[in-house]
């Protein structure tokens, strides 16, 4: 069993939300999960790219997966 599916999983979908909406909701839904779960969310903001990653180092969350969709991109986050 892989390390996402171990975990508690929630998938939150902010497509169509332009920066710096993106990283500030995912930012409050880790916020309000259990430490250990996984969290998937999709973007459409080009910016989220950045912003994701930057959110993951500063508050100490494990960036899982970032890769590219059809319409934006998807990323797999743990959790601190």
């Amino acid at each position: 069993m892989s390390e996402s599916q171990s975990q508690p999983h929630f998938h939150y979908d902010l497509k169509g939300l332009k920066c710096p909406l993106p990283a500030l909701k995912a930012g409050k839904r880790l916020a309000a999960l259990a430490p250990g779960s996984v969290l998937t969310v999709e973007t459409t903001d080009p910016l989220a790219v950045i912003d994701i990653p930057h959110l993951c180092q500063e508050a100490g969350h494990r960036l899982i997966t970032s890769e590219a969709t059809a319409t934006g991109h998807r990323f797999v986050i743990k959790r601190a």
